[in-house]
């Protein structure tokens, strides 16, 4: 049984990220998950890597922020900065496998392509999708994303009802 008393406060900061989608159940999609930033400090997930994208996703952020790992690249220079803070890659994929290990709370989330899109685009990217038939275009940009952002966060407070997401069973600090 996790031992939900074992969280390190980040400010109730949440990093989402997009992944290769999986299928836990019969048609149910999952493309996308949300841990709160402490998951980031656990001790399965690559270190220090974690610890930086930890220390650089709770910045300057206000409690309850979701913040898009598109947003993190984009803050680093379009992701010319990733090699100084850490391999993303590696760190999101130590997530994914803390999730299904069910080593950390996660909501996990099956986006539609657009909002999948959107989220995995800079908050100042236009996402443009084709309609057959009109032959036209439709645009959907920086208003769209917080509208997908601001459903998540709704999402989130209702998983969160009475006890926010556990970041997973981490060692206390040794005393040196």
């Amino acid at each position: 049984m996790p031992n939900h008393g074992s969280e390190q406060s980040t400010g109730g900061v949440y990093l989402l990220f997009a992944h290769e989608a999986y299928y836990p159940a019969h048609g149910q999609e999952i493309n996308t998950s949300l841990v709160a930033a402490a998951s980031l400090l656990h001790p399965r997930v690559r270190q220090p890597d974690g610890t930086r994208v930890h220390e650089r996703l709770t910045h300057s952020r206000r409690p309850g922020e979701i913040v898009p790992l598109a947003t993190l690249t984009h803050e680093l220079d379009g992701g010319t900065l990733w090699p100084q803070v850490g391999d993303w890659a590696a760190v999101t994929a130590d997530l994914l496998k803390l999730i299904h290990d069910r080593g950390c709370d996660a909501l996990s989330l099956g986006l539609p392509p657009i909002a999948r899109a959107l989220v995995c685009s800079g908050s100042r990217s236009e996402v443009r999708v084709y309609d057959p038939t009109t032959e036209g275009y439709r645009v959907f940009g920086p208003a769209d994303r917080i509208e997908v952002l601001v459903e998540i966060g709704k999402q989130l407070a209702r998983t969160e009802a009475g006890r926010p997401l556990w970041p997973g069973d981490m060692p206390l600090p040794h005393p040196h």
